[in-house]
């Protein structure tokens, strides 16, 4: 079931095309990556999502509504967290807690207590006094307390530790259990890959890559480290061979996942002393995708700038 569907959505701010012809569709249970450098359309894509910005064409939709006409009704089941939380700064911590999950009609107080705890927040403190991961911290806490069906989550951990990221990994997986969405843009790609069923890449307002994880790593390569008996003479001219390196032991290189069969039989004919291969990973992946895009626009071919 769709949670979440976005079909060739389109906002202009004057001349400057910030999104041209967005697609994406977010699942029940289902946590989409969505992943691009800044100024690529992310956050615009979000605010269109939100009902903040109204979309010049296309149509956005969240539990089947309309995400400008029902923006009220959607807000009821929806969780929110920007990459920079600004807090009313003579409310303590706890009472900002309270009143988003008041807003949002929720009473859970056993869950809050135990993210509070999770997250190492003192709720007692005035928000003017907190730092930035502590403002996030606040937010994060609201969120996940609030049992929203759909969370909206731009930059989350920014300002955060490697130990509350970790806690917040596990609320998203927590969340997922449950049969909620996560929608979660992030410039830590290994968070991304963690904890993603699905990648979105949008550059220059335009989606360039989305799908499976595993869908995607074909796309990718895969760094090989090799030793031989024999020096192997012919290894460049072979088809999906990158960046042959020449160490004192052998010989790193990377090779397109669908030509490693090939290249492994051919190694194979050297007599290997040693072999290590490092997957794929999905920054790989998103550099990959990316420079291929700059390339493209660097034609006249690409998207807006």
């Amino acid at each position: 079931m769709s949670m979440l569907k976005i079909t060739n959505l389109s906002k202009k701010f004057g001349k400057f095309t910030a999104l041209d012809g967005v697609n994406m569709e977010v699942n029940e249970g289902e946590v989409f990556g969505f992943i691009g450098p800044n100024g690529s359309g992310k956050s615009t894509t979000i605010r269109v999502l939100l009902g903040i910005l109204k979309a010049t064409e296309g149509d956005v939709k969240i539990f089947g509504k309309d995400a400008w006409k029902d923006a009220v009704d959607i807000h009821r089941r929806i969780a929110y967290v920007p990459g920079d939380v600004n807090l009313w700064p003579n409310l303590t911590g706890g009472e900002v807690i309270d009143l988003f999950i008041k807003l949002r009609g929720g009473n859970n107080k056993s869950r809050r207590e135990e993210l509070i705890k999770k997250f190492d927040l003192d709720p007692s403190k005035k928000c003017r006094t907190y730092s930035k991961g502590n403002r996030q911290k606040v937010a994060l806490v609201a969120a996940f307390s609030s049992g929203a069906d759909l969370y909206i989550l731009d930059e989350p951990t920014s300002g955060l530790d490697p130990l509350m990221e970790n806690v917040f990994q596990e609320c998203v997986v927590d969340a997922k259990k449950e049969g909620k969405s996560v929608l979660l843009s992030s410039h830590i790609l290994s968070e991304v890959e963690k904890l993603c069923d699905k990648v979105g890449i949008i550059r220059q307002g335009q989606i360039i890559e989305t799908g499976t994880l595993s869908e995607l790593r074909h796309l990718t390569r895969t760094n090989l480290f090799v030793e031989t008996k024999q020096p192997m003479t012919s290894l460049s001219e072979l088809k999906g061979i990158h960046d042959i390196e020449e160490k004192e032991q052998g010989q790193a290189f990377q090779v397109d996942t669908e030509e490693m069969d090939n290249v492994m039989k051919y190694i194979a004919q050297y007599g290997v002393i040693k072999l290590e291969s490092a997957p794929p990973k999905l920054e790989d992946l998103f550099m990959r995708h990316y420079e291929g895009a700059e390339n493209i626009a660097d034609t006249g071919a690409g998207g807006v700038s």
